[in-house]
């Protein structure tokens, strides 16, 4: 085997190398204490609730927005 052939081959086994160790399998993940797993469903419920009133606030800021700047009328009827 020439000494080209060889410094070619080292960076395909470097990459070969590279990809195993990246495609290694991770152990699983120790089980979570019961109490805190309901803490964070906690959490996340609230932080859901909050982001629904907050969305709720912002649509009806911007139908007061329309309402004061296109003449705040309910729906107009097309002329015949």
């Amino acid at each position: 085997m020439s000494t080209l052939r060889r410094w070619c081959l080292v960076p395909a086994l470097l990459a070969g190398l590279g990809v195993g160790m990246a495609s290694a399998k991770l152990p699983a993940p120790p089980p979570m204490d019961p109490a805190k797993v309901e803490a964070a469903k906690a959490k996340k419920a609230m932080a859901a609730k909050k982001n629904a009133e907050d969305l709720s606030k912002a649509m009806d800021r911007s139908v007061e927005y329309y309402k004061r700047t296109h003449g705040g009328g309910g729906m107009v009827k097309a002329k015949k």
